[in-house]
């Protein structure tokens, strides 16, 4: 079975750090290429970060450009994304996902990935 689970939402302050975990099992546990988006109520969902198979390409939006940060640890078979300088803004579910079928990558775009978590919630109080 197929699985991603991310952990490590919860309440922040404006300008604090979290750092969110995305472990993977099952199918997901082979090399693949991984990416963070978040969504809000009414709005699509939109791309955070991304980064391939072996942490050597990475991809961020940017209204997270030198805030987040993605890694990974394949020893874990987990995927990081730390958030610093939180802003209000930042509240959202965050979903991380992954696509096994061409790790080597980085993906912007929902589409190109074939397996998601049921996300992780950050809300940042200004």
């Amino acid at each position: 079975q197929e699985l991603l689970a991310e952990s490590g939402g919860g309440l922040a302050q404006a300008g604090g750090s979290l750092r969110l975990s995305c472990a993977a099992s099952g199918r997901t546990r082979s090399p693949y290429a991984a990416g963070w988006f978040r969504q809000v109520p009414g709005k699509e969902r939109e791309f955070v970060a991304a980064i391939n198979w072996n942490g050597g390409s990475t991809y961020y939006a940017d209204f997270v450009k030198g805030r987040f940060t993605i890694s990974r640890d394949n020893v874990k078979n987990t995927v990081y994304l730390q958030m610093n300088s939180l802003k209000a803004e930042d509240t959202a579910r965050y979903y991380c996902a992954s696509n096994p079928t061409a790790p080597w990558a980085t993906y912007l775009g929902a589409p190109e990935y074939d397996y998601w978590g049921q996300g992780t919630q950050v809300t940042v109080s200004s």
